[in-house]
């Protein structure tokens, strides 16, 4: 069994900390986090700790589930001590940090795999296994407000999961980012809605909201003489496709349902023992975060058009 540290205790992190003390190819050996009695809360029989650094010469490989702006400081030095890393999306806060954690990875021979959960979501795989040439996508990923994130935009919490996913499946190269967003409830962009556009005519609009009364993760994929639906929460999908003699014909996909976060961890250890490349690495999350980054970046365009409105004498 491989010997795990978790790295941040929070409102995910206590999920990685019981997906590994439930894994049988896996030994939990440390919970670390900044509030050491959080890490004791946790812990259970492993050694609950503050300082990451004490776990250096102790595991093979680490979760890092911290605050997004402290991944490159914990995984690059973990990463030089010969540890295996799966780090929580995204990859980093900025760009440079991000090919920071790559390059450590690339240099000292580790794992680096990054926790883009959907990517393991049963539904999402049977989608993968399906998907010939994607030409539209409308997805909507909605959730309550909670106190929980909100260091990020809604892009980097909620909407990456769906970037992500469309950069995969979608073959052209994206041509162009259109979005706009605004805040709500927090400082940050707690709603946002956003088009891409690819040079083979495949558009994808996203829309991600915190600030919803309900919960809602769903994805609308249409490609040639087929249109596929997946409900993530459910771990459902169904495919209307034409021809045969009804014309259409109606099929609700067939997904065995899983835990992501224990399919996840799964493919972590299998890339660990095998030293095979993992299904999502650093070089394509930070794809992926140059991608939310520039949506980001439209988004300001948008709310400096806002700014201007409300400036203008607008009154409520």
């Amino acid at each position: 069994m491989i010997r795990v540290a978790v790295i941040g205790a929070g409102s995910f992190g206590k999920n990685h900390v019981r997906v590994v003390r439930e894994s049988p190819r896996a030994e939990l050996k440390f919970v670390v986090d900044a509030n050491l009695e959080r890490a004791r809360e946790h812990a259970g029989e492993a050694q609950a700790i503050s300082d990451f650094r004490e776990i250096i010469g102790q595991v093979d490989a680490a979760i890092v589930a911290a605050p997004t702006v402290h991944h490159a400081e914990i995984g690059c030095a973990l990463l030089a001590a010969g540890i295996d890393l799966l780090v929580e999306k995204p990859i980093a806060s900025t760009l440079e940090a991000a090919t920071q954690l790559v390059d450590a990875a690339c240099r000292h021979g580790r794992i680096l795999q990054v926790g883009h959960l959907e990517r393991f979501n049963p539904a999402v795989i049977e989608l993968e296994r399906i998907a010939t040439l994607p030409l539209f996508f409308e997805i909507h990923r909605m959730s309550v407000f909670t106190l929980r994130s909100l260091d990020v935009d809604v892009v980097l919490d909620l909407m990456i999961h769906d970037l992500d996913i469309v950069l995969a499946l979608a073959k052209g190269k994206l041509d162009e980012i259109r979005a706009a967003g605004i805040s709500v409830l927090s400082p940050k962009v707690d709603i946002a809605n956003v088009r891409l556009q690819f040079d083979d005519g495949c558009i994808a609009n996203l829309t991600a909201s915190r600030v919803s009364t309900e919960k809602v993760r769903k994805l609308r994929l249409f490609q040639p003489r087929q249109y596929i639906s997946v409900d993530y929460a459910r771990q459902a999908a169904a495919a209307f496709t034409v021809g045969g003699p009804e014309g259409i014909a109606f099929e609700q996909l067939p997904i065995a349902s899983a835990e992501p976060l224990k399919l996840q961890f799964d493919a972590f250890v299998d890339a660990v023992e095998t030293r095979k490349p993992p299904k999502l690495d650093g070089a394509t999350a930070r794809k992926t975060l140059e991608i939310a980054l520039a949506v980001l970046d439209k988004i300001k365009e948008h709310t400096s058009i806002v700014e201007k409105t409300l400036a203008s004498g607008w009154k409520p």
